[in-house]
C-alpha cells in the first residue's frame, strides 16, 4: 500500500504534466490542499474558480475568496443557475449530475477565455465508495481528479494540510444545500434559505458540524455524535426549537444517530 509520502509525490507528478489547470474551488478542505499543491508546481498557470449560487451557504464564496488570495492565485466567481434546471430542481437521484454539468460547462468556458488547457476538482479516494453521479459529469467532461487519482483519502489531505499550515485542515466538511433535502422533494430558493438559515444559527451556538435535512415542516438535525449531548442541553435544546419554529420549520428533530455524509441515501435504491 502506498504511504501518504508517496501519494503525495504521485500527486506532484500528475500536477507537473499540466501546463495550465482550472480549479473548481469549494474552499474546502479537498480543494484547498488541491489548489495549494496547483499553485507550488505550476505557479501563477492557476486560475481558481468558485461556483455563487443559492444552492450553496452564504459564507462559502468569501471563505474561498480569502483563501485564493492567501495562496496568491487568480480567483473567479461564476454564477451558477442550477434553479433553471427543471432536472436539477425535480430532485432526482442523479440530480448531482445535472449540477456539475453545467458546472463544468461553465469552467471550460472559462478555461477557454482564459486560454487555460486543464480543468482539476477536488475529489477524493474515498469518494468512490459513496453514490456520486457528479463523478460520471466529471469524466464525460474531461475533468481531472488528481487527489483520487493519487489515491488521497480524506483523512490523508487533512493531514497534509496540516503539515503545510493550511487552515482548511480542520474545516467541517461541506456540501452543497440540497443535499438535505431528500429525492423526490422539490427544490426551491425558499427552502435552499431555510436550511441555510437554520444551520448558520445552530452553528453559532459553538456546534461544529451540521446538517438540518429538511422534511418540509419538519428538521433533523444532524450533529456529530460527540456533540448531540450539548446541543440536546435545555438551554441550547429551547433555543433551537424556538428559532427554527420562527423560521417556519413546525417540527424540530435531533437525530441521535449523529452526523454522516450521504444519510439521505440510506434505504435508497440508487
Amino acid at each position: 500500500m502506498a504511504s501518504e509520502k508517496d501519494k503525495l509525490a504521485k500527486l506532484m507528478e500528475t500536477l507537473s504534466g499540466l501546463e495550465s489547470v482550472v480549479v473548481a474551488f469549494s474552499g474546502g478542505a479537498d480543494s484547498a490542499l488541491l489548489l495549494k499543491m496547483c499553485r507550488d508546481v505550476l505557479g501563477e498557470r492557476v486560475l481558481a474558480v468558485t461556483a455563487d449560487s443559492p444552492i450553496h451557504s452564504a459564507h462559502e464564496v468569501e471563505d474561498a475568496g480569502k483563501m485564493a488570495e492567501s495562496l496568491r492565485v487568480k480567483h473567479i466567481v461564476v454564477h451558477t443557475a442550477e434553479l433553471q434546471d427543471s432536472r436539477f430542481t425535480a430532485n432526482s437521484p442523479d440530480r448531482c449530475y445535472h449540477c456539475k454539468m453545467g458546472l463544468f460547462q461553465a469552467l471550460k468556458e472559462i478555461a477557454a477565455d482564459n486560454g487555460v488547457s486543464n480543468i482539476v476538482e477536488g475529489s477524493n479516494a474515498d469518494d468512490l465508495g459513496d453514490y456520486r453521479p457528479g463523478a460520471r459529469a466529471a469524466g464525460e467532461m474531461g475533468v481531472q481528479q488528481p487527489l483520487q487519482e493519487a489515491g488521497l483519502t480524506r483523512a490523508e489531505i487533512r493531514a497534509i494540510s496540516k503539515d503545510l499550515g493550511l487552515p482548511t485542515w480542520n474545516r467541517p466538511s461541506e456540501a452543497c444545500l440540497v443535499s438535505r433535502v431528500p429525492y423526490g422533494s422539490p427544490i426551491t430558493p425558499e427552502a435552499l434559505a431555510l436550511i441555510d438559515a437554520a444551520e448558520t444559527f445552530i452553528r453559532s451556538l459553538g456546534i461544529v458540524q451540521v446538517r438540518v435535512r429538511h422534511y418540509g415542516q419538519t428538521a433533523r438535525i444532524e450533529v456529530m455524535p460527540e456533540e448531540v449531548e450539548k446541543l440536546a442541553r435545555e438551554t441550547n435544546r429551547l433555543r433551537v426549537v424556538n428559532q427554527l419554529r420562527g423560521l417556519g420549520y413546525i417540527y424540530v428533530t435531533l437525530d441521535l444517530a449523529g452526523y454522516r455524509t450521504g444519510s439521505l441515501n440510506e434505504g435508497v435504491p440508487l
